[in-house]
């Protein structure tokens, strides 16, 4: 008899919409494969209400923060529930966009130059993107969201009016801006599974780009490189996985520019909606979204 999957998903996080898309999408495959299926948004008495439930094992559709950052899964740890995507540490780290470029850059994995920047310590951010020797435009960012929430590309001119939209966030991070193409690997099982490269036709895959039919990004599997580079691309993702310790299946975002691959960041629980790429490269490879979803299961069921 097949285990009682719990299916977390929504949570507190910008990103909630999103999350409750991907964990409808996983839930009706798992019932499909003839899991028992349960939903839950882990809002109030999370921990009396997990409790209530004793799922074996937890299909983690959270996004953001306080679901792929560690904070659910230190308490699944904590409660003895196994779950997919990574473990706490990993998952921590993935989402701190500071620490994961440092470690980036130690395992010589290129990545567009920054620094961080900290609103409260009075430091003029123009000096600073003048001492780093980051030319303008730039990007800035919140260290620790995902799907492309408060990124802005910015010019001189532009640049104050967006702080002000991440102001809440104390510190942001300032990178250079690569205007290359969009590269994006999806690793599973420790193994790359492929590259695929999308076209938006706004600025950059940002959020709209990610979710709306309407932006008509077009995605273009697998990625039109030569087969050195698309080799090299799937090989820095696979090494990217290992360095931050991650597990089950991440999706590694690149700007591929002057015939080098920037690493952008590692994504632990990427997008399971219809749109999403990780779904989509796996299709390519002849792995079915139930089969893909269901092996994610497994995987939580095995590692653990």
């Amino acid at each position: 008899m097949k285990k009682t999957i719990l299916v977390l998903m929504g949570g507190i996080s910008e990103e909630k919409e999103i999350s409750i898309l991907s964990g409808r999408t996983c839930a009706r495959a798992l019932k499909k494969r003839k899991y028992k299926v349960k939903v839950l948004d882990p809002k109030g008495n999370f921990i009396g209400k997990i409790r209530k439930i004793k799922p074996k094992i937890v299909f983690n559709a959270l996004h953001g923060r306080f679901g792929e950052d560690g904070y659910i899964q230190s308490i699944l740890d904590a409660e003895k529930i196994k779950y997919t995507h990574s473990g706490v540490l990993a998952s921590s780290i993935a989402i701190d966009k500071e620490v994961s470029k440092k470690i980036f850059i130690k395992n010589k994995i290129s990545t567009p130059k920054f620094f961080v920047y900290n609103f409260n310590n009075g430091s003029n951010i123009r000096t600073l993107i003048k001492k780093s020797k980051i030319n303008f435009p730039v990007v800035i960012k919140p260290i620790n969201e995902g799907s492309s929430i408060g990124v802005y590309i910015c010019t001189k001119k532009n640049l104050n009016k967006n702080l002000k939209k991440l102001r809440k966030y104390n510190k942001i991070l300032v990178e250079k801006y690569i205007p290359g193409r969009e590269i994006q690997v999806a690793v599973m099982n420790n193994k790359p599974l492929g590259a695929i490269e999308l076209k938006p036709k706004r600025k950059f895959y940002d959020y709209y780009a990610k979710y709306s039919s309407k932006a008509k990004t077009k995605h273009i599997m697998p990625a039109p490189l030569e087969s050195k580079k698309y080799k090299e691309v799937l090989s820095i993702a696979r090494k990217a996985h290992f360095s931050l310790g991650c597990r089950g299946i991440t999706r590694s975002d690149f700007r591929y520019y002057n015939n080098k691959f920037f690493l952008l960041e590692v994504n632990t629980q990427p997008g399971m909606t219809n749109l999403s790429l990780v779904p989509e490269i796996a299709a390519y490879k002849g792995i079915k979204f139930e089969n893909l979803v269901e092996w994610m299961v497994k995987d939580a069921d095995y590692a653990r």
